[in-house]
């Protein structure tokens, strides 16, 4: 099941993107599995014209990706560089640096597809909205994140702040340096007696 899911998004995705299936079809009839416990495993190969293709594993893979689940929310947070930064590759390494670039920098093109069905001009604006709420939902996130810090340091001083942290980090450091000479004078003391 998830094979076949991840095989047909990967593929769409690859027929919107001709430099993706051109960086694939060198390493034509290459095996890869891609490991997610505790989902499971997704045994592919590349075809001959750049695309992913089922393939039953008789044999070990040229290259072994692995990732755990647990990851993956990183793609919506930070996208899938961040993902590819997580997987751990083994094998072939021209192709797994071939699967690796592919990964990383394929996008979804939502407008290509939504104007099929909305059309170009509605597809544009929907995108472009959403763009716009998406972007405006994060200054939203990092405006309230900074108000609650400024509520937590200044109001209700619950948290400290920068400044505030240095100077006592400071008067520490002179607190230490007057008690070791202080203990040294004592020490002198303690001597001539």
């Amino acid at each position: 099941m998830i094979d076949s899911l991840f095989l047909s998004a990967t593929n769409h995705l690859l027929a919107q993107a001709a430099w993706a299936r051109k960086r694939l079809e060198p390493h034509a009839g290459r095996t890869a599995r891609l490991e997610l416990p505790p989902l499971g495993t997704i045994d592919f190969s590349v075809s001959g014209d750049g695309h992913l293709a089922r393939w039953t594993a008789g044999a070990a893979p040229d290259v072994l990706l692995q990732l755990p689940v647990g990851r993956l929310p990183l793609a919506l947070a930070e996208g899938m560089e961040a993902v590819m930064r997580q997987v751990r590759i083994e094998g072939n390494a021209e192709f797994a640096d071939a699967l690796g670039f592919v990964f990383r920098h394929l996008r979804w093109d939502l407008e290509e597809d939504l104007s099929r069905v909305v059309g170009d001009i509605a597809a544009h604006r929907l995108v472009e909205t959403g763009r716009q709420l998406s972007e405006q939902g994060r200054r939203t996130l990092a405006n309230a994140g900074g108000n609650l810090v400024e509520y937590l340091v200044e109001e209700k001083p619950l948290l400290v702040s920068r400044s505030t942290l240095l100077a006592l980090a400071s008067e520490i450091a002179e607190l230490r340096d007057a008690v070791a000479r202080l203990d040294k004078q004592i020490e002198r003391i303690a001597r001539r007696c």
